[in-house]
């Protein structure tokens, strides 16, 4: 529930963005200035939500999305660019704190009852961005003002929140007693086997999030497509990346490795197709396909790293590293821009499949992603 609701939100405001901007009176560089304050608030923000969520879980989930949802409350009264800046800086920490602590406590509920859950959990997210962003054009077309659409928001966030009262108890209850709350590994560790499980997700969301921001760029420009046609591109790749992650759970459990060959020769390839192909019904297939190929990998790397570390600091060093590639992708793709066409900058991006490949090839030669345990579960009922 609150990974639907929280990309229920990220999906409405996207589509609120014309209606912003135009309370604002801005420019859309100056608007796309204001909105960095997104990422910049929440790459420390991770960081600090990895520590404080160890053994302590459920808590931190609540506590996280409750603060998103008093971030988008402020969001919602806010019209002048400084005091949207300071908003979304806030909704950024916010949000990036909400997306590690989902995340460990995913990883410890997978621990706990022994079933997969990545797949699915990250899969309630896309979906629910496909449904809000319609669903507040229509709220708009209705007459419905920003600050209603953004409290509503807000609400759903805080109700999805309320079925986590009794497990952030028993957390609690645990670290009191002091049971049930692992110690952080050794922090090199940590960071080193983190980061590099975060910097292949991190090659993946490169890629996807060029798609975000360029697909319909280039459907219009490049390939000719009408509007509605071109504004479909990101919900084609949304869409073939949640049917991945749900075929992907009802599955036997498929090797990490296995995914990250699909990851790099599927999604990259699948993405450089929808960049060159040369009509926009041949470059929608792309995207479909990049997405099908992509989606299994970020909750399949969150998921080893959940078994790799049972306190659940790793799994928020995946999640805070990977989310680098949300500073990267554009910067880096609007640097290729100035040398040569969108299509050809955006073809560019398969090399984010080297490091996949590579990763793929060494796991080969040590089978089985061999890497011991920063720290296994502690035996429920005896102290940590």
């Amino acid at each position: 529930m609150v990974s639907g609701a929280w990309g229920a939100f990220w999906g409405t405001w996207a589509a609120l963005l014309p209606a912003v901007l135009e309370r604002a009176d801005a420019t859309p560089g100056e608007l796309g200035l204001v909105l960095t304050a997104v990422p910049l608030g929440a790459m420390p923000a991770m960081g600090l939500a990895g520590r404080i969520a160890v053994g302590r879980e459920h808590r931190a989930l609540l506590l996280s999305a409750a603060a998103l949802a008093v971030g988008i409350m402020a969001l919602s009264g806010i019209s002048g660019l400084g005091g949207l800046g300071t908003a979304l800086f806030l909704v950024g920490a916010t949000s990036g704190a909400l997306d590690v602590c989902l995340n460990a406590a995913t990883a410890r509920a997978e621990r706990v009852s022994g079933r997969p859950l990545f797949q699915a959990v990250h899969a309630a997210f896309p979906v629910a961005v496909i449904t809000a962003a319609p669903l507040t054009g229509l709220a708009r077309q209705s007459g419905m003002s920003i600050r209603v659409v953004l409290l509503l928001c807000a609400a759903a966030l805080l109700g999805s929140v309320l079925p986590l009262l009794k497990p952030a108890a028993k957390d609690q209850a645990q670290r009191r007693a002091g049971l049930g709350g692992p110690t952080v590994p050794h922090w090199r560790s940590a960071w080193l086997w983190g980061a590099a499980i975060g910097a292949l997700g991190g090659c993946m969301l490169v890629v996807e999030n060029a798609v975000e921001h360029w697909s319909v760029l280039l459907m219009e420009e490049d390939k000719a497509a009408p509007v509605v046609l071109a504004s479909a591109a990101p919900a084609v790749y949304m869409s073939a990346l949640t049917v991945s992650r749900l075929v992907v759970q009802r599955l036997p459990r498929l090797r990490t490795r296995d995914l990250t060959v699909l990851a790099a020769v599927g999604g990259c390839g699948g993405f450089v197709f929808a960049a060159l192909a040369p009509t926009a019904a041949l470059s929608l297939a792309g995207f479909a396909a990049s997405g099908f190929a992509f989606g299994p990998l970020m909750p399949a790397l969150l998921s080893h790293a959940g078994k790799q570390d049972a306190s659940g600091y790793t799994v928020s060093v995946v999640s805070a590293v990977s989310y680098g590639a949300f500073l990267v992708s554009p910067l880096l793709v609007g640097s290729l821009t100035n040398w040569m066409s969108l299509p050809s900058a955006l073809s560019c991006l398969a090399f984010m499949a080297v490091p996949l490949l590579g990763a793929a090839v060494a796991t080969r030669v040590r089978p089985g992603w061999r890497q011991p345990r920063l720290h296994p579960e502690p035996v429920q009922g005896s102290p940590t």
